[in-house]
């Protein structure tokens, strides 16, 4: 008899839910949850003690995919003494905000102080709101900038530019003032929330030699010199008279130099050459290498690659983490989920293609345990072979196979024409899918 599990991953244990090959039907007996073996984390001791008493929940929202082992040993210990850090350093910004609005005139009028401390209460709880933003990214969606950072970081001045609209808005209606700049600091934080991390990657990139640091002290004064050239042609706008009596001008003004601002943001991002391979450049690579039997460069590539789609939405669709009785249609008959490991024995994932779905070509991936990049990426080609190939009225199962013949002849010279044309084939940026897995177990 043969057991295959499905299993959902966290980072801290491992739901297990198991089909038995029984007889003739599929047989989902029970969950279980699992931990991982304590010496695994034999390194980790100060992280496994101090975060013992977190829910799993909590552990998954703060911390880095695969944490601890993800992360060097001094990580946890840096981010316990950061966070008091930063909390003193707002708690500071938070009593000069009220000083710099004295400083203005606000509340000058009134002979006190409390209208400037009320101005301040409002425009701190503006920033703490703000900053929910940056931590609903941070904590689900920290794992997303490493394979696109190119669009991610288009996205982030969309999303910025939409809350500089509410803070326009503030101008129009005063008596709106918190609830509208509120919502303009979200939006923007939330921008901020996927501009940093994705430019980070970017900033790894230009980090050929290993010099980071240099990188990232070089970006800042490039920043600081477009914010001080920025900042004094703003004030200069500013004195312009229409200015003090036309929103409308202003409003204009600043559309026409936020889109211009976006134009120019598409380009600095479209000369990037990345050589590393996600998923969108492992669509392009696969289709060239089924098409024509080569590859191109990533120069070219690159050029192609649509910074602005999301991967799943792009043609055929590829979903992965899908649970053996959706890949089956729901039949629960056991004869064919075993010839689709049978047929799948050597490679470490499960793929078929969605019949049901007649529109588009869409195909349905569950990977098994161990698998690594590379499979992600043996996966593509597969799929690419056969949306081009695919016949809905010849044998579903004989179709499969021949795919797996094309690979397994195929792929080889496919990564052999991926180093040739300069791409690096060492780290790939393709994400193993490991909320579900499947595990075969050989039993009596």
């Amino acid at each position: 008899m043969v057991f295959s599990r499905l299993s959902r991953v966290t980072k801290f244990g491992l739901l297990q839910g198991r089909y038995i090959l029984h007889k003739d039907l599929l047989v989902e007996t029970f969950l279980e949850q699992q931990k991982f073996k304590a010496d695994e984390f034999q390194e980790s001791n100060f992280s496994n003690v101090q975060l013992s008493w977190l829910p799993d929940v909590v552990r998954d929202f703060v911390l880095p995919a695969g944490f601890p082992s993800s992360v060097s040993d001094d990580y946890l210990e840096y981010m316990l003494l950061q966070f008091p850090t930063n909390v003193t350093g707002w708690i500071c910004h938070a009593l000069v905000t009220s000083s710099l609005l004295k400083s203005v005139g606000v509340g000058s009028s009134s002979g006190t102080a409390a209208a400037a401390s009320a101005a301040a209460i409002r425009w701190v709880s503006k920033d703490g709101i703000g900053a929910v933003g940056r931590l609903i990214i941070g904590g689900r969606f920290g794992s997303l900038f490493d394979d696109d950072p190119k669009m991610w970081r288009m996205y982030a001045d969309f999303i910025g530019s939409a809350g500089s609209i509410f803070d326009l808005s503030t101008q129009l209606y005063p008596d709106y003032f918190l609830p509208l700049a509120s919502l303009g600091n979200l939006t923007k934080a939330v921008a901020r929330g996927l501009k940093d991390p994705s430019f980070r990657v970017i900033q790894n990139h230009f980090a050929v030699s290993g010099n980071l640091g240099e990188i990232a002290a070089k970006e800042e004064v490039w920043e600081v010199a477009a914010q001080l050239l920025g900042l004094a042609m703003g004030i200069v706008i500013l004195e312009t008279p229409r200015f003090s009596t036309s929103y409308a001008f202003l409003a204009s003004t600043w559309m026409a130099m936020r889109l211009l601002h976006l134009w120019l943001r598409y380009q600095s991002l479209s000369v990037l050459r990345f050589n590393s391979i996600n998923l969108k450049r492992a669509r392009i690579l696969a289709k060239s290498h089924v098409l024509h039997s080569n590859v191109i460069g990533y120069v070219d590539c690159n050029r192609i690659e649509s910074i602005l789609s999301w991967q799943r939405f792009l043609k055929p669709r590829i979903v992965f983490g899908v649970s053996l009785e959706e890949m089956t249609g729901g039949d629960r008959s056991v004869s064919m989920v075993k010839m689709l490991l049978k047929l799948y024995a050597k490679e470490k994932y499960v793929l078929v293609v969605n019949n049901q779905q007649k529109k588009d070509f869409e195909v349905f991936v569950s990977v098994k345990v161990g698998a690594m990049s590379l499979s992600v990426l043996r996966c593509v080609w597969q799929t690419l072979w056969l949306h081009q190939n695919w016949d809905v009225e010849a044998d579903f199962f004989g179709q499969l196979k021949q795919s797996l013949t094309e690979l397994e002849g195929r792929f080889q010279n496919f990564m052999e024409q991926l180093e040739g044309a300069g791409w690096d084939t060492h780290q790939l940026s393709l994400k193993v899918p490991k909320e579900l897995s499947i595990e075969e177990i050989d039993a009596d």
